[in-house]
């Protein structure tokens, strides 16, 4: 089975901080690339996690995410983002 998701990447102060907006998941680093291996790895940890649980489809679907096979191999597809912008209130 293969997911594929989408990482977004914003700086706080010295810090680098990773989200997955599909499964609301998030971890920093160090670094870009440290928060882009530590998105995966916290991820991962996650599907294994709702797999062992007999949750992971569930999830997936709950998400918004869709299913594709292909020559035998199950492909999660994530929701398209169809917009990320900054907006600004007067308040």
């Amino acid at each position: 089975m293969q997911i594929k998701f989408t990482n977004q990447i914003r700086q706080e102060g010295k810090m680098f901080v990773a989200y997955c907006s599909e499964l609301d998941i998030s971890t920093c680093g160090k670094s870009l690339e440290e928060a882009k291996k530590n998105i995966v790895e916290t991820t991962e940890l996650f599907f294994e996690e709702a797999k062992k649980m007999g949750t992971l489809n569930d999830i997936l679907k709950e998400s918004g995410f869709i299913k594709q096979t292909a020559q035998k191999k199950v492909i999660w597809q994530s929701p398209e983002i169809l917009s990320l912008e900054k907006l600004s209130l007067a308040i």
